[in-house]
């Protein structure tokens, strides 16, 4: 049963990841309006057509995203029926049943954002509220996972879980500007898309900045754990800590790369995916810790 669990909650977790990577896919390939109405593909038909004006590479790309969002609902729906059948073997039904709820009110909302986004041809801000959308749904679908599995948890001095609480904040506004950098970009989606009237070069480094500060903290927070935490369970926090430290660096050093060789589809493309890792890495560090209010 466990391992049954297992599955459906880490594919849960996965799916909701990915749908962010292939979303970056059609960006980065710029096929953006490879599909140009909704919820139609293209005018009298919901699948690509042949010889569409977007071209079959670019239409079956956008359209290919589209048929991912079904694999997750199956995924959500999976998740759901789960809850609602194990629920009675935990003391945290409603919390449960509130984090299955929200999975599925959020891929309502992201059909429905996705479809304004293709509707206003790509407008960064949409784009950016798509993603920052599955950022927090990705963050739900994780707390559900561990939830469901009974992952251990611990309480944390009150120095670590305020640092935690810093991490969580400061790592929500390194992505979210993460967001506004990729909007004054040239991986628009499609050459015609609008894009924010910034400097891109400024709003880097004011991003590059950001996760500057992101790493020193999560160091800060590796002495502080070391120094501070009960030895019970040290080891256990220290390696998560230590593990969203690593990401962190990782994910930085991808950055600095694509920003100075002009921004390559593929090292944007596994910058996307690391975005994914240090949002689960700090949620789960923040989760592990109870640092999270009891509605999470």
């Amino acid at each position: 049963m466990k391992a049954l669990k297992k599955v459906i909650y880490t594919a849960l977790v996965t799916f909701q990841a990915g749908i962010v990577v292939t979303g970056g896919a059609v960006r980065l390939t710029g096929s953006g309006l490879g599909c140009p109405t909704w919820p139609e593909c293209t005018p009298g038909s919901y699948t690509p057509v042949p010889h569409q004006a977007q071209g079959r590479l670019h239409s079956w790309i956008e359209f290919g995203n589209r048929l991912l969002t079904f694999v997750l609902i199956l995924s959500i729906l999976a998740a759901v029926i789960g809850v609602l059948r194990w629920r009675k073997q935990y003391p945290e039904q409603k919390k449960l049943l509130w984090l299955a709820l929200a999975q599925l009110l959020g891929v309502v909302a992201q059909i429905v954002l996705g479809g304004i986004t293709v509707l206003t041809h790509l407008n960064p801000l949409t784009v950016g509220a798509h993603f920052l959308l599955s950022i927090i749904l990705l963050a739900a679908s994780l707390s559900l996972r561990q939830r469901m599995l009974q992952t251990p948890r611990i309480s944390l001095s009150s120095t670590s879980t305020l640092l935690v609480r810093i991490l969580l904040v400061l790592t929500a506004f390194v992505i979210t500007l993460g967001t506004v950098v990729t909007g004054s970009g040239p991986h628009a989606g499609d050459i015609q898309a609008k894009r924010y009237h910034l400097d891109p070069r400024t709003i880097s480094w004011l991003h590059a900045d950001s996760v500057i500060a992101l790493v020193a903290l999560t160091f800060a927070l590796l002495l502080v754990v070391k120094v501070s935490e009960d030895v019970s369970h040290r080891s256990l926090i220290m390696r998560k800590v230590g593990l969203f430290f690593f990401i962190c660096l990782a994910q930085g050093l991808i950055g600095y790369i694509q920003y100075f060789t002009g921004l390559p589809e593929a090292l944007v493309a596994a910058h996307l995916l690391g975005a994914d890792l240090v949002w689960l890495a700090i949620w789960n560090i923040a989760f592990t810790g109870k640092v999270l209010s009891k509605r999470t």
